[in-house]
C-alpha cells in the first residue's frame, strides 16, 4: 500500500492544471501590496493638484 500512496503523491505533484490561477492570484497580491505602499506617497501630489484646481475655479467664478 505505501507504493500506491507514493504514486498518488507523485501524480499530484506533476499535475499543473491550477498553476495559472495561483500565478494570477500571486500577481494580484503583489500589485495590491505595491499600490498600498505607493498611495500614501502620492497623497501630497493629489492634494496639491486639487488645491490648484480649486484656486482656478474660485478665480474663474469671481471674474
Amino acid at each position: 500500500m505505501p507504493l500506491f500512496r507514493l504514486l498518488c503523491q507523485w501524480k499530484f505533484w506533476r499535475d499543473n492544471r491550477g498553476q495559472d490561477l495561483i500565478e494570477y492570484a500571486l500577481m494580484c497580491a503583489g500589485f495590491s501590496m505595491a499600490i498600498v505602499a505607493v498611495i500614501p506617497n502620492l497623497q501630497p501630489l493629489f492634494s496639491t493638484a486639487f488645491s490648484n484646481i480649486e484656486s482656478v475655479l474660485v478665480a474663474a467664478s469671481a471674474s
